[in-house]
Parts: structure tokens; sequence; C-alpha cells
């Protein structure tokens, strides 16, 4: 997703093309300020606090914020671990120690980056999953750190919908949305109403998106999760709430007569990405910082 991840310019498969004469490197990373004042929590200590963090964006993964040591509060110790990037040379994994946890392999660090990755050094990134949480100000983050780049808009449309399964029309209507995601295909969502209700079962899974929310899998007419809707999404995504969405790649979904074919590279990760956060912990903890949810619990 954005401009790193899925088929953004600097994705593996990317759908544009820059308009140079000359090759272009096969990977290029890029950095830039974030511009956010971003926080990392372990238990109930912030471990880092800074409004100096850097996005790290590299080909096909999501971006990573990596925070000046100075801005860092808990005591990092290397664990004698080192691996070796591609770009940006030796890596030094690190604990993350506070006075009543240690998270062995919580961060890691490139200690002597190449003349051209300068602005990384006396930096640090923390693993995502291995912190239990990240903030933009009090709000949490899940699932990455949010890409600057990534947007999602939703357009009403007259177009004419039809989802089939077989022979059964599972939805038809003349009112979808069309709801445009970086680096996704276009992805249409039909109001309940023009939908049979009785094609469509609860998936046991559910999957959460840290621009739209939690969504709920359904299986259309057998097909397993063939379809999905955010029964309360966040706020930027209300629009599509309660809507259903079909996956192209299982149903036959036609867009004004049009079969939808599969695109490249949509896959999705699900529930998990975030420190195996799950679905229902997701719908919860967004907006929270550690003293409202310690208020809350007690």
């Amino acid at each position: 997703m954005g401009l790193s991840w899925q088929q953004g310019p600097l994705g593996k498969a990317a759908v544009g093309r820059f308009l140079v004469a000359g090759d272009l490197p096969v990977r290029m990373l890029y950095a830039e300020p974030l511009r956010r004042r971003m926080r990392v929590r372990l238990g109930e200590d912030w471990v880092a606090d800074s409004e100096d963090v850097l996005l790290l964006h590299e080909p096909g993964r999501y971006p990573v914020a990596w925070f000046p040591r100075a801005d860092v509060a808990a005591v990092l110790g290397p664990r004698g671990e080192r691996t070796e990037h591609p770009e940006l040379g030796a890596t030094t994994w690190l604990a993350v120690r506070t006075d009543d946890r240690v998270v062995e392999r919580g961060a890691w660090e490139h200690p002597a980056p190449p003349e051209y990755a300068a602005v990384l050094r006396d930096r640090v990134a923390f693993v995502w999953r291995a912190m239990d949480g990240f903030y933009e100000e009090d709000e949490r983050v899940l699932g990455h750190a949010a890409d600057p780049y990534h947007r999602v808009d939703i357009r009403s449309t007259s177009r004419h919908l039809v989802v089939r399964v077989g022979e059964r029309v599972v939805a038809e209507t003349n009112g979808p949305l069309a709801l445009y995601e970086t680096g996704f295909a276009t992805r249409w969502y039909v109001p309940a109403a023009d939908v049979d209700a009785g094609a469509l079962v609860a998936a046991e899974e559910n999957t959460f998106c840290p621009y739209k929310g939690v969504a709920d899998l359904l299986d259309v007419a057998g097909v397993p999760a063939a379809a999905w809707t955010y029964p309360d999404p966040y706020p930027e995504a209300a629009r599509v709430g309660s809507l259903v969405c079909f996956d192209p790649e299982l149903v036959e979904v036609r867009i004004d007569g049009r079969v939808l074919g599969a695109e490249p590279d949509q896959l999705v990760i699900t529930s998990g990405a975030d420190r195996d956060l799950t679905p229902a912990e997701a719908a919860g903890v967004r907006g929270r910082s550690p003293r409202r949810e310690a208020e809350r619990r007690g």
C-alpha cells in the first residue's frame, strides 16, 4: 500500500513507470521526515517519543519509522546478532529493556550505513509486533506506520454492478460505491438492500485495515470468504459502513457488463500484522492512550 507496497511506484509490481531516459535501479529506498509526533509503548512505559521520526520506504515492505536514539527512553542492548541489508549494510539487532520488561530482538539499527543513507545514523527502528503499541499523538496506529502516500477515496456512481455465483445472482445494483485505495484495484461496495442476504453467511475469520477498520468476512453462496463488510468502519471510511464488497477473484463481478479480472499483487495480510493483534482488540484500542486504557480497566 502507498509508496512502496502493492502496486505503488516503489513496489515490486508498480502499475506505472518513471518517465526517464535511463534504467532505474531495481530497488530504490526513499526516506523522508514523518512530520508527526510518534510514540512507542511497551507495557505501561513509553520507550520512544519523538517529533523527529524518519519514515523509510522500501520495496515490498510497509513503511518503517526510525527514531533518533536521543528520543528513546528504553535501554537498548545488543544481542550479538547481526544480519546484512542489501543497501544499508550491517544490521545490529537490539534488546529493548524497561523496568519490568525485556524484549529480545525488539529493535534494530544500521551502525554504519553508507554515506548515501547517512540520515539513518544514530537512529533506531522498533519491531512492530514486539511492542505493545505505536501512537501518533494519543491515537493508536494499527498494523504498520501510516503511509502518507496512502489514500482512501470513496465515490458514488450509477454504474450497473452484478455479482454471480454460477447462475445465481447474489447482488445487483445501480448504486454501488467505488472505493479507490492506493495500491489496490477499485473495490465496489454494494448496499445491503441490493444483496441477496440468503446467499451470505458470516465466516469465522475477520481482518482489519489500518485505514478502514475491522472487516467481517462473508461466505457467498458456498464460496468461502468471498466478500467482506465493515460494520463499524473508522470515520474516514464511514460511507462504506455495512455495505458489502465482493472479491472478483472468487466470484463473478461485472461492472456495466464487463467482468472484473484478477489484479497482480493484491495480497492482503490478514489479522496479525500488529504483534498478533486480533480484530476484536483492534476494534477496541484505536484512540486510547495507555493512561486511558488503565482508567478503563479500573
